[in-house]
């Protein structure tokens, strides 16, 4: 009798699991749809968010207005702007420039909007041209932040050669494809070795890595040449010392190319360290120095640069190609008022 129950429960329990239910629960499981990417934006919304962010930078840049400007910017711009309104302060009045109101020629302006899911931050690029012939190029980022619902520019970098602006690989509807910068997957050189090489042309002159990521070009080369024509401005009587440093902002923003390489723009930081040879010689602040520094000498200053770069990579071995980088001082200490 034990053993027939214990056949009959063991039969009960094959029923219950039976291949039929089996199917039926990967029916239910695969029959829901995957989230379908939806564009980020229309291209008039875009542009629409683009001449309000005009017209308020405008407003909070005449009087430096660091409330108003945190509504329309965020991340390394923001950064730098802010930077820009301390430095101004620090001058003496009669040197700072007349603010010029300025805008971008929405008419001409190339924007490229990608697809995302749900619960993906939302951004946008878009490339704007400047100058006879439209001979200036830059590239902007613009971002959600998701607690406010509102966009905000987070870069804004000149390019060298517009030339070099890559073909944005666009689908039959006209929308851009987002790739994940940081994975081997979707490009050679990921950020964080885009940054390192970044780092490594201001700190070594691309002895180290620079020259092995990127390929030659002006950027690399404006790069390089702060690093070779920095670190002996001193002569015998001090010393300058650029390194890298850990990134305040680590987001990056990736574009498929019509080529099947990337365009990345991220950001990286680094600091450049002066210092006299020996005892008796002090490092006098200069005038743009002194919103950070005062006007007291010391034998050290530190001082930390935020930067936004513009990369194209491909998704093969292969070298990326550094094409414009913007950078800021945002911030600067002496020996006597920091360890």
């Amino acid at each position: 009798m034990t053993v027939t129950l214990t056949a009959t429960a063991c039969s009960s329990s094959a029923t219950i699991g039976s291949a039929d239910d089996h199917a039926k629960a990967k029916a239910t499981r695969t029959s829901s749809p995957t989230p379908a990417a939806v564009p980020a934006l229309t291209k008039k919304e875009a542009l629409a968010q683009i001449a309000h962010y005009s017209k308020i930078n405008n407003r909070a840049n005449a009087d430096n207005n660091h409330t108003l400007l945190d509504t329309i910017e965020d991340g390394p711009l923001y950064a730098m702007s802010v930077a820009d309104y301390k430095q101004d302060a620090g001058l003496p009045k009669a040197d700072r420039e007349k603010y010029k109101p300025w805008s971008y020629d929405l008419a001409s302006m190339s924007v490229y909007i990608p697809r995302f899911t749900a619960g993906q931050q939302r951004w946008f690029a878009a490339v704007t041209h400047s100058g006879k012939n439209d001979k200036y190029a830059r590239v902007l980022i613009m971002t959600e932040q998701a607690g406010a619902k509102q966009w905000e520019m987070v870069a804004a970098v000149d390019l060298d050669d517009k030339e070099q602006v890559p073909k944005i690989a666009l689908d039959a509807d006209g929308y851009a494809t987002a790739l994940d910068a940081t994975s081997t997957k979707n490009v050679a050189a990921p950020v964080d070795v885009l940054r390192g090489a970044v780092g490594d042309n201001f700190s070594t002159g691309g002895d180290t890595t620079g020259r092995k990521v990127f390929t030659s070009s002006k950027a690399s080369a404006r790069q390089i040449k702060a690093h070779d024509s920095t670190v002996h401005k001193f002569g015998s009587r001090g010393t300058t010392v650029f390194s890298a440093a850990t990134p305040e902002f680590t987001n990056s923003y990736a574009l498929k190319t019509a080529d099947g390489s990337a365009l990345v723009v991220f950001a990286h930081t680094h600091t450049q360290r002066d210092a006299v040879a020996y005892s008796g010689l002090q490092i006098v602040p200069q005038k743009k120095d002194r919103a950070w520094l005062g006007t007291t000498n010391s034998p050290s200053f530190t001082y930390t640069f935020t930067c936004s770069d513009v990369a194209t990579v491909p998704t093969a071995p292969g070298k990326a190609t550094l094409i414009g980088y913007t950078c800021r001082r945002t911030d600067a200490h002496g020996m006597t008022d920091s360890s």
